[in-house]
């Protein structure tokens, strides 16, 4: 199983603007779409008229490579233990996480982490397999409301989101829309954000990596779980459009809330060739105010 390619923009529209002014159910029997489109329409439908429960928990999906695919192990093993540190550091509790890989990696003595086994042979990039594995896995970890995150092994989460996301209840979830990206080559930091005139060409965090969408999840509507592995199938430059499209909007989060760290060396993205305009993307907005610095390397603290 391969990414499944994302949609043209004009059909996008096009789809959005028929949900809007004929609705879900009427929207849904194009033969043109996708079986994300459809299953972002099924669950609009599902959730017609039906209260939202308040969310309580945020559980985060993290695909994890296998050992066979990496040529430094203990390097991609020691960048988990950096990403589940931040998400122990929260200072709300209530999030758990779950790693699915061929190989259990060592992980922190905290029931809130798990480890998913994974033992599909199909050879080639396996992250789309996994992640499909990690949401048909959802009804034994989330088993009340809350949001569900997808999150690469390799990224870093801002203390105190969780407790931002359970705060504030956005019905639908969040969207990381500023981040930081950096080059874990040279030490160079960006800020990604929506563009402004200062920075026309600056990009959303959430057009550069995948942990940028944390969807609102309800465990009586089995549409939900279908949607969450349809969406993650894509890239996450779909996730607010589906999202959109299962009446479920997504709130940017008030702060930069990821950092995505490139070029380590065993990035899913430089296995595909798709880490150079990123890279260039960090050498052009890069960061050099120190106090800004400083903000950054306290609010996303690495061993």
């Amino acid at each position: 199983m391969s990414q499944v390619p994302a949609a043209p923009k004009l059909k996008r529209a096009a789809l959005a603007a028929a949900s809007r002014l004929f609705g879900p159910r009427l929207s849904r029997h194009g033969e043109s779409l996708l079986l994300s489109e459809r299953a972002a329409l099924d669950l609009a439908i599902a959730r017609s008229g039906r209260p939202r429960p308040r969310a309580d928990t945020v559980t985060f999906l993290i695909p994890l490579v296998s050992p066979d695919h990496v040529s430094d192990w203990d390097s991609v093993v020691r960048r988990l233990g950096q990403t589940l540190q931040s998400l122990r550091d929260q200072d709300n509790p209530n999030w758990r996480a779950v790693v699915c890989c061929q190989t259990e990696p060592p992980l922190p003595r905290d029931s809130r982490i798990t480890h998913l086994p994974f033992q599909d042979p199909t050879p080639g990039n396996d992250k789309w397999r996994k992640l499909a594995a990690l949401c048909e896995h959802l009804p034994a970890v989330a088993t009340t409301p809350g949001y569900v995150m997808s999150f690469d092994a390799d990224d870093l989460l801002r203390q105190g989101a969780v407790a931002e996301m359970l705060d504030r209840q956005a019905p639908g979830g969040y969207l990381v829309r500023a981040g930081y990206v950096m080059d874990a080559a040279t030490g160079a930091i960006a800020l990604a954000d929506a563009p402004s005139l200062r920075a026309p060409l600056r990009k959303p965090f959430w057009k550069l990596c995948g942990s940028c969408a944390a969807l609102f999840h309800d465990p009586a509507l089995p549409e939900s779980r279908s949607f969450l592995r349809a969406m993650t199938q894509h890239e996450h430059r779909m996730f607010p459009y589906l999202a959109s499209l299962a009446r479920q909007r997504l709130t940017p989060l008030a702060r930069p809330s990821v950092l995505y760290v490139l070029n380590h060396g065993e990035n899913f993205g430089a296995r595909r060739g798709r880490v150079g305009f990123k890279t260039r993307f960090v050498q052009r907005y890069r960061i050099t105010d120190p106090a800004q610095l400083k903000g950054i390397s306290r609010d996303f603290p690495t061993p």
